[in-house]
């Protein structure tokens, strides 16, 4: 009776809260949310509004010829049938701008069809389309309400012109109220399911959009995790190794200047050969390869870095337990560790002597690099330990980083004038989740 894309905005369903949600749904269906998810059932809906549309015109042309037929006066005929018209067109023209007054048109409806009534009992056809229409605006129990009032309407129109009433006329009617209302009720809760269905596909695609959204946005931030990841490691390695082997050279031509020629020929072979040894390693940090000095193991490895100490230092390392079948990552760790660790007693220690000690036990590597050099306040330095990396500080953070990237952890105990000890540990579990 009304257009089809506000007919479910103005269906009354407060006898049902499941069903309060279906004017809403109607009137966004009407933006254009999700044309794919609720084309059918706005096809349905209008396809049903059209032939209650043709029903209810039909209908009143067919009682406005009965009722000049049987002798009613045609200026008050004519005069209902516009008024009844006017306000039709005027649901038709307000049912999409006023959503939710349905039951105020179909009073104002009835209201016409009362005043068609009294001019010609014919008319009392036309309770069969308010019948109808009650099943979409009103609740069930104001419909049976409605289609009651009606019905009486209906069977009484004929005893006030002077007809008899029978029982056809009294079952036909009934049975036609019954009908029309069971229809409506019917039709009313089908559509309301399939709006609320299209609402539910229209909410799981925009849940899956989104879900496509924040997954782009996961994948790009692991993405830029890893890379920073990957920056930090690099920078790690780089200071490990080049920045070690730079200091080592620095450290050996200072000594070189005041050294006699023979002694300043064997110190430039060492620069030489330390350079050497860094340009291959810097080569394998670039290729993300383990260390070279890993290629014949970590104890051999450091072996090597405490023989790279003299004479400058006596560097001893003790070992203790089955420290040779640690895992590969574990190793590179460690060997980072001593490496960034004997870069600082080069550098700042003013040491005569360096221990190494490596063991192992049943669930974790143990690792301690002691220098007697001129130590450090260890715990007010943590705190104001500089950023800035040319001011030197980035080794011991870097070693803590690095180790509590494997679930381990670094502690510094040192005091000035009493040397320094860092202790590093590492459990062997670690090594089987980077694995995976």
């Amino acid at each position: 009776m009304i257009p089809a894309e506000s007919l479910a905005t103005m269906i009354d369903v407060s006898d049902e809260p499941a069903e309060g949600q279906v004017p809403q749904m109607a009137v966004r269906s009407r933006h254009g949310a999700d044309p794919k998810a609720e084309g059918d059932p706005e096809r349905v809906l209008a396809a049903l509004a059209a032939v209650q549309h043709l029903l209810f015109l039909g209908l009143l042309a067919l009682c406005t010829v009965l009722a000049v037929t049987d002798g009613a006066a045609p200026l008050w005929v004519a005069a209902g049938v516009a008024v009844t018209l006017a306000w039709y067109a005027l649901g038709l023209h307000l049912g999409s701008r006023a959503p939710g007054r349905g039951v105020w048109w179909l009073l104002g409806l009835t209201a016409c069809w009362l005043l068609l009534v009294t001019t010609s009992p014919s008319f009392v056809w036309l309770g069969f389309p308010l019948w109808l229409l009650a099943g979409h605006f009103l609740s069930l129990a104001w419909g049976v309400a409605f289609v009651a009032a009606v019905l009486a309407v209906v069977l009484s129109a004929p005893l006030g012109h002077g007809h008899d009433l029978t029982v056809a006329a009294v079952l036909g009617p009934t049975v036609g109220a019954v009908f029309a209302l069971t229809l409506s009720r019917g039709e009313h809760h089908l559509m309301r399911d399939s709006l609320e269905r299209a609402h539910l596909v229209r909410s799981l695609l925009r849940a899956q959009s989104e879900s496509e959204e924040l997954q782009a946005e996961l994948v790009a931030t692991q993405r830029e995790s890893g890379v920073l990841a990957e920056r930090a490691r690099l920078s790690r390695d780089i200071h490990d190794t080049l920045a070690q082997g730079f200091s080592s050279i620095v450290l050996l031509a200072r000594a070189g200047r005041l050294q006699d020629e023979q002694s300043a020929l064997e110190t430039l072979a060492r620069i030489e050969r330390v350079a050497g040894d860094n340009l291959d390693e810097a080569r394998r940090v670039v290729g993300a390869l383990a260390p070279r000095d890993l290629d014949s193991g970590l104890v051999a490895a450091l072996h090597r870095q405490v023989n790279a100490l003299a004479p400058e230092l006596v560097g001893e390392l003790r070992l203790d337990g089955d420290v040779s079948s640690i895992p590969t990552t574990l190793e590179v760790t460690l060997l980072r560790t001593v490496q960034g660790a004997l870069a600082n007693v080069r550098s700042h220690a003013a040491a005569s002597r360096v221990v190494i000690t490596l063991s192992r036990t049943d669930d974790s590597v143990l690792l301690d690099v002691v220098d007697d050099g001129c130590g450090f306040d260890a715990e007010s330095w943590w705190g104001n330990a500089p950023r800035d990396i040319s001011q030197g500080g980035y080794g011991l953070r870097a070693i803590r980083t690095r180790l509590r990237e494997l679930s381990g952890d670094l502690e510094v105990s040192s005091s000035p004038g009493e040397g320094t000890a860092l202790s590093a540990w590492l459990p062997l579990a670690a090594a089987g989740e980077e694995d995976a």
